[in-house]
């Protein structure tokens, strides 16, 4: 969430970068400004009604002391009369604050100068490619193909039980995709990145907070009766773990990692692009979240990239790193590299990653401050991104690794799969 302060003083600086996402934020910002104009308004008006309420009532005091009580009596109606006042400013100017926030909720972050302008993924920037595409056997077959010959993982089983994009792994599926989760983990903490374990149901609080909300409310699983939302990342409850919080300048920078379940409602259209691993309702993911002084969250976010590609050059996959363009840009994000992995059997890319800074949008959202050196308080930047989001880099494996009567297993994985082939 931006700040209005800064609307105020950045407006056509705003409404300019903005059009690189396509939108034009001027009548938000319009109406954001006429809004906080108001709340200011009945705030100097409260102030002064209670400021009056309060000298009456010393006067009043002064007035029964000295033995007037007919004068205090008197200006006792005018008391009451304040009150009333003061109580139905304080309920118009709650609402003037309610009314601005959910202007504010609806604009999103403002993209950085290097992010490209475009209308969709076909104009994001590829800013680097890695790794040789290997060639593969004459017959070879897709991962829902793989998936049904070797018996790993089971589409149709999954449906029975839930629906579609809900898959049931078996087997060396089941053990192939924990061996993953694992290794992620272990490189990330290796890395410097703490563990966390987190709820995978979160509160409306927390969905605002992190910018899920009110944006993706249509992709996100709502249990009503609780009034819950089921995570579609972790990157919600792990941030929020410090909503509200006011960190010491010496607490920077704050690394963490987990590994959760996702579940997003998004399921797209029907056909190849969607088929299998490709993109569910449920699946499993690694993820890596920064808290950084604002003077290094740029470093931060370039120590990140650095970090995911040293996990997927370990794990023998071709990939390639996109800088995604404004009308690509998630809401929240400020700037993100994509990372995508070559499907050979595919013959396309697959998005594997997406590592964002979000600098203080999340931050001033979260009311997430730190304490700087002149005892002053100033928003913390904030930057997550997967490590990795397994259902593509298990199908890539699948793909590429395959022989003609078996898969390959990436030889960093092994001693977690405890086996080197499925067939």
């Amino acid at each position: 969430m931006l700040q209005i302060a800064a609307i105020r003083e950045h407006k056509d600086d705003f409404v300019k970068a903005l059009k690189k996402r396509n939108i034009d934020a001027a009548p938000l910002f319009e109406k954001a400004i006429a809004m906080d104009e108001k709340r200011r308004s009945l705030q100097t008006q409260l102030d002064e009604t209670l400021a009056k309420s309060n000298l009456l009532s010393k006067e009043i005091g002064n007035l029964f002391k000295s033995g007037q009580a007919e004068e205090a009596n008197n200006l006792k109606a005018q008391t009451g009369e304040l009150k009333e006042k003061s109580k139905d400013l304080s309920e118009q100017l709650n609402n003037a604050v309610e009314g601005l926030q959910s202007v504010l909720y609806l604009i999103p972050n403002i993209p950085q100068e290097s992010v490209p302008a475009g209308n969709s993924d076909e104009d994001n920037e590829v800013v680097s490619q890695h790794g040789t595409i290997p060639t593969l056997v004459g017959n070879a077959q897709p991962h829902w193909e793989l998936a049904k010959k070797y018996d790993i993982i089971d589409f149709e089983l999954g449906n029975k039980i839930t629906g579609a994009g809900f898959p049931v792994y078996k087997r060396k599926g089941a053990r192939l995709q924990r061996a993953l989760i694992n290794y992620f983990l272990d490189k990330n903490t290796a890395a410097g990145y703490e563990e966390m374990q987190v709820p995978h149901l979160v509160n409306e609080e927390s969905g605002y907070g992190t910018g899920q909300l009110p944006d993706k409310e249509g992709q996100m699983y709502h249990v009503g009766i609780d009034d819950l939302y089921l995570i579609p990342t972790a990157e919600v409850p792990i941030t929020n773990l410090y909503r509200g919080d006011l960190l010491e300048q010496k607490d920077l920078p704050i690394a963490m990692t987990g590994y959760t379940p996702c579940f997003r409602r998004e399921a797209g259209s029907y056909g190849a692009h969607v088929r299998g691993l490709n993109r569910l309702h449920q699946f499993d993911k690694v993820e890596i979240l920064r808290i950084e002084h604002p003077d290094q969250s740029d470093s931060a976010l370039d120590a990140m990239v650095v970090h995911v590609k040293g996990i997927l050059e370990e794990l023998e996959l071709p990939y390639r790193i996109l800088r995604l363009c404004g009308g690509d840009l998630g809401f929240t994000s400020t700037l993100t590299y994509d990372f995508e992995v070559y499907s050979t059997a595919q013959e396309k890319w697959l998005e594997v990653s997406s590592v964002s800074n979000f600098k203080t949008f999340q931050a001033n959202r979260l009311k997430l401050r730190y304490r700087n050196g002149d005892n002053g308080t100033e928003l913390a930047h904030t930057l997550n991104g997967s490590a990795l989001a397994l259902p593509r880099i298990l199908a890539s494996i699948l793909e590429n690794f395959q022989e003609e009567d078996h898969i390959n297993i990436p030889k960093v994985l092994i001693p977690y799969c405890g086996f080197d082939r499925i067939d």
